[in-house]
């Protein structure tokens, strides 16, 4: 694979030496321009697609977040060794732990797939005839515990490879729950208010019928002390994804913990083959990546990048509010995509516009520009925007508004 940088500076002097041969110059100078055009080709202009600027926050439909420099770096240079994928996994997993002052780590494919081989790993151990067996759990413990309120269509990442999900609403009725075949406790932090047992008491539960408990914290940085929060908090298992607020690879993600059970689920992953992880592969490049992506992410001023996103925010909450019969509230979500965001409402008699027309407006214009919300509501952040862009957003939502004023 060619090397940006290396071939960039190689050409550098491309010119000069054609200077030296008269009238080969422009002709140097032209292959110079056409070799450094082809290293970056517009690949979506390419294909019909068009990008856009993200208002909207860190959806996989809209391809996560984007990768620091650092990070892409990190990826070409892997693309251009072989090393041992086992080997790789081995140090990097101890890197990260030490990191994150945590027992074991490892690189998975996304926050589901953390989720999928933790499982994997919980249920059959280090037994490698029952590695084979998944997603059959034919003499395994094999019932899940979940809160009713914590129930989303991504625990389909614990049922994928076998597990069975039981639900209850309290403590008492999830110590009713435990059987002989109950393998683990599994908390979905986003839902944290929505379900009666809270995280001390939920651990304690686990620890008490000695069960492993996993939690997921998918969309959970910012903040980053929650890296560090709930292993040391003393559960055992805790995911999260890696293309989201730490901004490596959106295929990415990574599973923190106690070792016995990272081991475990590490012998459901490539390069092994009979696995039902095995599909789950995460390569060289992206592990590399979400190494870089974390040491970036620990070594950030993250009060600085939070006083950044609020005034970004108050530029568009502002411009958007000078038309009259506009309001706007700011607000910071309690778990999950922690970051200032902005709802914009409007008096519909004033400003003869819905907000599905706004989103739509938006969505089409140039640039494009995505955004959330509902029938009653614009929503917006701006961690996930180049910064500069907020200026560009908070200019065309003016526009729009004012144009059905």
């Amino acid at each position: 694979m060619i090397n940006r940088r290396k071939v960039i500076q190689s050409l550098a002097a491309l010119p000069f030496a054609g200077s030296l041969l008269g009238t080969n110059s422009l002709a140097a100078q032209s292959k110079t321009a056409a070799v450094v055009s082809s290293l970056r080709r517009d690949f979506f202009k390419e294909l019909g697609l068009r990008t856009f600027i993200n208002a909207a926050g860190t959806y996989t439909s809209m391809t996560g977040s984007l990768m620091p420099k650092e990070v892409i770096e990190a990826i070409s240079y892997g693309a251009d060794e072989y090393v041992n994928l086992d080997d790789l996994q081995d140090k990097v997993g101890e890197r990260i732990a030490e990191l994150l002052e945590c027992e074991y780590a490892t690189v998975s494919s996304g926050c589901f797939g953390a989720m999928s081989i933790g499982m994997a790993g919980i249920l059959t151990g280090k037994d490698p005839e029952k590695v084979k067996q998944l997603p059959n759990t034919e003499g395994m413990k094999n019932e899940v515990i979940i809160q009713e309120s914590h129930t989303i269509g991504y625990a389909q990442a614990l049922t994928n490879v076998g597990a069975k999900v039981v639900k209850v609403k309290t403590a008492k009725q999830l110590e009713k729950a435990i059987t002989d075949k109950t393998c683990m406790l599994w908390f979905l932090n986003a839902h944290t208010d929505q379900g009666e047992i809270k995280w001390e008491e939920f651990i304690a539960l686990g620890k008490k019928y000695n069960i492993p408990t996993f939690i997921d914290c998918a969309a959970d940085v910012p903040p980053v002390e929650n890296l560090f929060r709930f292993t040391k908090m003393g559960f055992d298992l805790v995911a999260f994804s890696g293309g989201k607020g730490l901004r490596g690879p959106q295929s990415a993600g990574l599973l923190l913990g106690k070792r016995e059970y990272i081991e475990a689920a590490r012998m459901h992953t490539p390069p092994r083959g009979e696995t039902i992880g095995r599909g789950m592969k995460v390569n060289k490049e992206e592990v590399l990546g979400m190494l870089a992506a974390l040491e970036l992410y620990l070594q950030k001023d993250h009060d600085q990048e939070w006083k950044m996103w609020e005034s970004q925010i108050q530029l568009i909450s502002d411009s958007a509010t000078s038309v009259a019969g506009v309001e706007s509230e700011i607000h910071v979500p309690k778990y999950a995509n922690h970051v200032p965001s902005l709802r914009i409402r409007w008096d519909e008699k004033k400003v003869k516009i819905s907000p599905n027309e706004v989103r739509k407006q938006l969505r089409e214009g140039h640039p494009s520009i995505q955004t959330v919300g509902d029938s009653k509501s614009v929503g917006m952040t701006t961690w996930m925007m180049v910064p500069g862009q907020e200026r560009i957003v908070a200019k065309r939502i003016k526009e729009i508004l004012s144009s059905a004023v």
